[in-house]
């Protein structure tokens, strides 16, 4: 059960949560429909507009280097959006099966036309699928989005519909001190579930979990 960086993000995100505290409540109840507001409205509700920019190459090759993923393997993205890392998947490993799934029919309505019917509605507690039908699964920023119990819950499935339990990748929000809690708390809209580093991991093996992990931290400037 290893830490690693899949993404390749700085160990802390710089933000501004100073645009999220004007009529926060608000913001955050639009947020949690997964609809326009939060992936193509305005910064306080969400991505401030979600567009296919290239920067999920480097993470597909990664995916694909990390997970021994070639033609005929079968990959899910849980919390896949629009399906931008789905896309890039596809070119960087042409002949596997890529597929994702997202609770936001907004999401894949606006998806890439190369994926978009590889896009299921659903919800991460009960994926749709048979056990061990892929070779490797990611949840990024996605079962926070939960309560503890059911954060539990969706890594489970994850390890059910997962062949090889260490294929998986789950990335989650956290904070090191009580000073990024609030920086946290100030910029965040839809995680229900935020821990220390240490927390996330007992829950890991609370549950039994091989895969790989690493934390979303809001941090400051200069740290």
């Amino acid at each position: 059960m290893p830490e690693y960086n899949l993404l390749g993000h700085p160990k802390k995100l710089k933000r501004d949560v100073g645009i999220r505290l004007n009529d926060k409540e608000h913001n955050r109840a639009l947020a949690m429909k997964f609809d326009f507001e939060y992936f193509d409205g305005s910064r306080e509700q969400g991505y401030g507009g979600y567009k296919y920019d290239g920067r999920w190459v480097a993470v597909a090759e990664r995916l694909k280097d990390r997970y021994k993923l070639r033609e005929g393997s079968c990959f899910l993205d849980v919390g896949c959006a629009k399906g931008f890392l789905m896309h890039d998947l596809t070119t960087i490993c042409p002949g596997a099966s890529i597929h994702g799934l997202d609770i936001s029919l907004y999401a894949k309505n606006h998806a890439l036309a190369s994926v978009k019917e590889n896009i299921d509605i659903g919800n991460c507690l009960k994926l749709p699928y048979e056990d061990n039908a892929f070779d490797a699964a990611v949840a990024i920023n996605t079962i926070h989005n939960l309560e503890l119990d059911d954060c539990k819950k969706s890594i489970r499935e994850l390890m059910r519909v997962t062949k090889n339990k260490k294929n998986i990748f789950i990335q989650v929000d956290a904070y090191s001190d009580k000073r990024e809690l609030e920086m946290f708390q100030a910029w965040v809209l839809t995680a229900q579930t935020y821990m220390m580093p240490d927390e996330w991991e007992n829950i890991f093996k609370e549950i039994g979990y091989e895969g790989d992990y690493f934390w979303t931290i809001i941090g400051f400037e200069g740290n």
